[in-house]
């Protein structure tokens, strides 16, 4: 008889009824070879039984955890059973042992003992990766490992070696069906970046950019356009200058002395990979060689009087930096950070009580709102069917009311008194807040329908223009009167069709117009949309697409429901408190030979290679395609990005990102070096831009295409054709095994997912995120997580002892057959997190997390765990703290996603979302991974 397991599914090594809930994995010593003073802590726990089921060996989502046998084995499945398992269906391994994961591992480095990433690297088989290239990158790992600079000064090549970078990273071709993919892969870095040593001027760690803030699609480039396109792969940057909302939390080396030393030519900012010349009196620029002056003031601190270690220098020691800019990089001084809040006053907001939560989270939040040079301002302006301004006068007047006046002419509306409707914070904060406090009454008993938002928003942009600033709209209604009035469109009998598409467009022109307009007064606009009907996320979504704002959408909102107002309010709060960039422009340099090609996220492009934001945030990355117009003869490029802003306490600023990485002619470093998460990136802001300009079935039909085009490519080119060993199965290179996988994720995202079921606002709204999101929030958008909770690891849940951080138990991957029916899970795309409660899931586990025993008892839908006085009640409720971590990722982000709670046998709508989360599950029209991977072998064989 095979062993039982505790109630949350963890198998116990002997029958004990009164063993504790973190029971050894199977594989661990027997009873009697394990000390006794672990028995007894064993026996402090509680002792709980959960079930009393007897259970196949290892049918639990965690029953693998606890240390990996010995011998390796594919995602640590002992050799006898990966032996028995010749054909595994997909999702039938157990997860890989997370903890014993190298703290960065490194594609291509054989680790027979632990294979890196779940997959057995097969021997090298292109010319010149013998043994001796393995040990040299295994040699580089030292000098990787924190900043993926370059090579040791151990395993530096020759000065013969030089002419190229010698062994780039190694390729290691594995089977897809036979070694399937792994949601752990997700989590690896990039490949690493091997450059030559000694190619920056000082031995920084530094000196290279880190992942978090640019990530290349190859960090090994082709020398020619040819190859580039031979490989089929992208070539471009997926760029995110901040890696949080404040700048506390990620501090970048600032360079206060105001000496910027660029190149004459190609302006470029010296770096830690130019060379200097002439005893130090010229340097070379990395990107176009011309040789510059070195400025006399670069080697001497004007404010001490002395001179300084030029070595020490920020600018030659870290690939990001900040200049602060002196007055030539003005047009005009400074701005001032202005906030103009236009508030929808019609009856469906006052009634769903959006403007009394929103007037309050304001409140609640004018200390957070930046302010440090006492220059910030704020406006508050309210819509219905007319246009109501508010005239709040400074502290201490007399007469201190705050008036209110009202335009109803919406053809030609007017600014009643323009001067006094933008207020600073500082001199009227008390009418400010009295004003607030009064706000929500004013318009309790309103019961006009009617949104002339298009007025309202050229009156806004009319009062900030002079200033620049941000428009932030918070409205639960239609626009239906004036200028850019909306008609209700949605038709469901379009949904799921080839026509759906028209209904992701703008409806009316205003919206684009307007929103360039906008963005040559440097007005930013973010949207906050509440209606729980139709209103068309789609138009009103160009306002911040055009202006570098953010979309934000609440449907079915409702201030009555606890948890959407402590959402909203929370998010609203973040928001209002991040440091944010004013009147910014982003530009990417880059060695000769390579041009920026195309842009894709929330900016205007200005220029054939300059992009605008009015206001710059900090939870949003963009992607732009880099091509190759000449043959590279370097063995290092570069490519610098340079954003300039007006920080939120009125400083000019030039925020640099330098990222160097070599060159190949090898197909074979091309692919060996590709990063699949950049990749998917990429092609899912390709996808978006096709879905809103064409159609879904375009957009779906482009990204099938594209991932059978790369196998296509790699068996033929790299895969060894189509006989022999390396040509059965579906060959692909190990660092790319998630793509297929996260390429379905998309085609099945709920922004393209093919499907007659959703709303076409629902949709815009997944695409505005889709097109916006950073990658490690976009990974996890595409490829939800799920944890098993019910059999978690004895630590998970905990403070890590070293770090402090609490210990997410190992994902899971995306399938039902991961899932058994007394289980707990946790399912998170980052939006939204799902409490899975199985079917069979015995009363103890519903008391301890739920503090009910009965099923039928607990609240199914939006809601969160009740804090219970149980150790197993808060590891669960840290876990799903700890899944909603972005900082931990290095990205800033204001999103605090709902959580449902799911019974498996309860409400079906509910269960039916949550499901459409397992990517590798068939589900709404959509194939499953096993499927999939059917299709794409077919079609690569064909």
């Amino acid at each position: 008889m095979s062993a039982p397991y505790d109630g949350y599914g963890q198998q116990q090594p002997y029958p004990d009824p009164a063993q504790a809930y973190g029971a050894p994995a199977p594989g661990v010593p027997a009873p009697e070879q394990q000390p006794h003073h672990h028995h007894h802590e064993q026996h402090k726990k509680k002792k709980r039984a959960y079930a009393a089921e007897a259970f196949e060996i290892g049918s639990g989502a965690n029953a693998a955890v606890g240390g990996q046998l010995p011998g390796g084995g594919q995602y640590g499945v002992p050799p006898a059973a990966a032996a028995a398992a010749a054909a595994p269906a997909y999702g039938a391994y157990p997860q890989p042992v997370q903890p014993e994961l190298p703290p960065q591992p490194q594609y291509g480095m054989p680790q027979p003992a632990a294979p890196v990433g779940g997959y057995q690297p097969l021997e090298p088989y292109y010319p010149g990766a013998g043994a001796s290239s393995v040990g040299i990158v295994a040699g580089l790992a030292g000098g990787i490992a924190n900043m993926s600079l370059g090579p040791s000064p151990s395993s530096q090549p020759t000065p013969a070696q030089q002419q190229r970078v010698g062994p780039l990273n190694q390729l290691y071709p594995t089977d897809l069906l036979n070694q399937p993919f792994n949601v752990a892969e997700l989590d690896l870095p990039p490949p690493p970046i091997i450059l030559p040593p000694n190619c920056s001027v000082t031995p920084s760690p530094n000196a290279n950019c880190n992942p978090k803030y640019v990530r290349s699609t190859l960090n090994a480039v082709p020398t020619s356009h040819s190859l580039l396109k031979k490989s089929k792969l992208p070539f471009a940057l997926i760029i995110q200058p901040y890696a949080s909302l404040h700048d506390l939390d990620d501090p970048v080396p600032i360079v206060q002395d105001q000496v910027i030393s660029r190149c004459r030519r190609c302006r470029s900012y010296i770096n830690p990979f130019v060379t200097f010349l002439d005893n130090g009196h010229r340097w070379r620029c990395n990107m176009c060689n011309l040789t510059n002056d070195v400025p006399q003031a670069f080697d001497w601190d004007a404010a001490a009087q002395k001179p300084v270690d030029r070595w020490q220098r920020h600018e030659l020691n870290y690939s990001v930096v900040e200049f602060v800019a002196p007055q030539e990089y003005m047009v005009r001084p400074p701005q001032p950070l202005v906030y103009l809040f236009l508030f929808d006053v019609s009856y469906a907001a006052v009634s769903t009580g959006l403007l009394a939560t929103s007037a309050r989270t304001i409140l609640d939040s004018l200390n957070r709102i930046p302010n440090a040079d006492r220059r910030t301002r704020l406006g508050f302006m309210a819509v219905d069917s007319a246009l109501h301004y508010f005239v709040i006068p400074k502290d201490g007047e007399e007469n201190a009311e705050t008036s209110m006046l009202v335009v109803s002419d919406l053809d030609e509306p007017f600014l009643p008194v323009p001067t006094e409707l933008l207020v600073p914070l500082t001199e009227c904060r008390n009418n400010i807040e009295a004003f607030l406090t009064k706000l929500p009454d004013m318009f309790a008993n309103n019961q006009s329908n009617g949104s002339a938002m298009g007025p309202a928003l050229r009156s806004g942009h009319k009062l900030i223009a002079p200033l620049g600033g941000k428009l932030v709209v918070l409205t639960a209604s239609l626009p239906n009167l004036g200028v850019g009035k909306l008609e209700m469109r949605e038709d469901k009998k379009l949904l799921g069709t080839s026509k759906e598409g028209s209904l992701l467009q703008t409806a009316n022109s205003f919206y684009k117009s307007f929103a360039v307009e906008c963005s040559k007064n440097q007005v930013s606009v973010d949207m906050f949309l509440f209606s729980s009907h139709y209103q068309d996320v789609a138009s009103l979504s160009n306002l911040p697409r055009y202006t570098g704002g953010q979309t934000w959408f609440y449907p079915g909102w409702n201030a009555g429901r606890p948890e959407d107002a402590i959402k909203f309010a929370s998010e609203f709060s973040d928001y209002l408190s991040s440091e944010i960039g004013l009147e910014a422009v982003l530009r990417v340099r880059a060695t000769t030979g390579l041009r920026m090609n195309a842009f894709y996220g929330n900016f205007f492009n200005r220029s054939s290679d300059l992009c605008a934001f009015p206001a710059f945030p900090r939870d949003q990355c963009y992607v732009v395609e880099v091509a190759i117009d000449e043959t590279i003869q370097k063995n290092v490029i570069c490519l610098q990005t340079a954003v300039l802003h007006t920080t939120c306490n009125g400083e000019r600023r030039i925020r640099v990102l330098t990222l160097a990485l070599p060159t190949t002619n090898s197909l074979a470093d091309v692919y060996a070096s590709a990063d699949q998460a950049a990749i998917t990136t990429y092609f899912t802001h390709k996808a978006v831009e096709r879905a809103l300009s064409g159609s879904l079935d375009a957009a779906r039909d482009a990204l099938q295409s594209k991932i059978i085009e790369l196998l296509t490519t790699f068996r033929k080119e790299l895969g060894g054709g189509g006989g022999g060993a390396l040509g059965a199965g579906l060959q692909f290179p190990a660092n790319l095994r998630a793509l297929p996988a996260l390429f379905l994720g998309l085609i099945k995202h709920v922004g393209l997912r093919k499907s007659a079921q959703i709303p076409s606002d629902l949709r815009s709204a997944a695409l505005c995120l889709l097109s916006t999101l950073p990658l490690p929030l976009l990974m996890q958008y595409i490829y939800p997580r799920m944890y098993s909770l019910h059999d978690m690891p004895d630590n998970a849940g905990l403070p890590d002892p070293e770090t402090s951080q609490i210990v997410l138990p190992p994902a899971v991957n995306l399938s039902a057959e991961r899932m058994v029916s007394y289980g707990l899970y946790l399912i998170d795309d980052g939006q939204t997190q799902f409490l899975w409660v199985g079917r069979d899931a015995v009363p103890q586990l519903l008391i301890d997390v739920f503090g009910v025993s009965d099923r039928s008892q607990l609240r199914v839908g939006k809601g969160s765990v009740p804090e219970l006085d149980n150790e197993f009640n808060e590891r669960v409720r840290n876990v799903i703290l700890k899944s909603r971590d972005h900082r931990s990722r290095g990205v800033g982000s204001v999103t605090v996603p709902h959580l449902y709670i799911v019974r498996e046998d309860g409400e079906p709508s509910l269960k039916l979302w949550a499901q459409t989360m397992l990517v590798e599950d068939r589900a709404d029209q959509g194939v499953g991974l096993a499927q999939w991977m059917g299709i794409l072998r077919e079609k690569v064989s064909s």
